[in-house]
């Protein structure tokens, strides 16, 4: 006989929700809050708001009245002194970047070597420069390049480069060059920094292989160093460009502009433009926060271009990585 054996079914039990990804990460949310609420206040509001004053001709004295439609867009576009401070942003741009991004990748690779004494020490060294105030940094060496004009010049004397000493910060033809010194040493610090992570990312293990393969130094720079930072590369290269093109403090520090123009950069114009003054003892301008709106968002969508540039970069970046994993 055949016993019939009774199975005993368990009731179902409801099912717990899981919590969305809000309140899973609430703390998050709450420690974002105070930066989120700030940039939009001081940043994100006064641009669109900004928007407005590039309708009119407005010196930034009570409210606005004078509405002159785009002309002021018009009249960037066709200044001369505008497009003569993008060239000075762009070459200052275009030397700075790989001069530095190539001295501090090699700075990088030393203090990257885990056999070296006191790294540490050097790292804050050649970092220093980077978090000190840059008006200290212009001040100082305003004065020093003042003081020891003669003493510097005397080299390029010696090798018939000039004939007489150089005033580095008051010849319109060293000028700029000297600021595009002291910036390539004011702010190598960061892309050291940058690139000293990036190499903290390429596992070890790709270096013993490829010393077992017998690769030299030479070798493995090229072919586990170089791709391994392809990716925090390109990121750094857009950042050092866009920070590049932005330069404002040192310029305005060092020679505010001048002398005679040859040092105004983008910034430091729309800058005169929207609260007047001496433009680098080469001349004055008077206050029109509704032309400087519009330089101001003239250059923006260069940056903007810039930007999305990146953005595309890194895409195809990490495509091509998706492609060979």
């Amino acid at each position: 006989m055949a016993t019939a054996q009774l199975t005993r079914v368990s009731a179902p039990t409801p099912t717990t929700q899981r919590p969305g990804p809000v309140r899973r990460h609430g703390w998050t949310y709450v420690y974002l809050a105070p930066f989120a609420i700030l940039t939009a206040v001081f940043v994100i509001y006064p641009i669109f708001a900004s928007l407005g004053y590039t309708l009119y001709e407005w010196d930034g004295l009570g409210e606005p009245t004078d509405f002159i439609g785009l002309r002021n867009f018009a009249d960037v576009a066709a200044d001369e002194f505008f497009w003569s401070s993008f060239r000075h942003a762009a070459l200052y741009t275009l030397v700075l970047v790989p001069v530095q991004l190539v001295l501090a990748l090699a700075l990088a690779l030393v203090l990257n070597n885990p056999k070296l004494r006191g790294s540490t020490f050097y790292r804050a060294i050649y970092f220093l420069p980077a978090v000190t105030s840059v008006a200290i940094v212009g001040i100082v060496l305003k004065l020093m390049l003042s003081n020891f004009s003669d003493v510097l010049s005397r080299p390029l004397m010696a090798v018939g480069l000039t004939d007489q000493p150089l005033d580095f910060l008051g010849d319109p033809g060293t000028a700029l060059w000297a600021v595009i010194v002291i910036g390539i040493w004011n702010t190598l610090g960061y892309n050291m920094v940058y690139f000293l992570a990036g190499l903290q990312t390429i596992p070890k293990e790709q270096y013993e292989a490829a010393q077992i393969d017998g690769a030299g130094k030479i070798a493995q720079f090229v072919h586990v160093t170089v791709p391994g930072l392809r990716g925090v590369g390109v990121v750094i290269v857009f950042l050092a460009i866009i920070g590049s093109l932005q330069v404002f403090d040192l310029v305005m520090v060092l020679t505010g502009g001048g002398p005679y123009f040859a040092t105004e950069v983008v910034n430091t114009y729309i800058y005169h433009q929207a609260f007047g003054g001496s433009i680098g003892s080469g001349g004055s301008a008077e206050p029109n926060v509704g032309y400087a709106s519009a330089a101001s968002f003239f250059f923006g969508i260069i940056l903007l271009v810039l930007t999305l540039g990146q953005m595309w970069a890194i895409k195809v970046m990490r495509a091509r990585k998706a492609a060979r994993a």
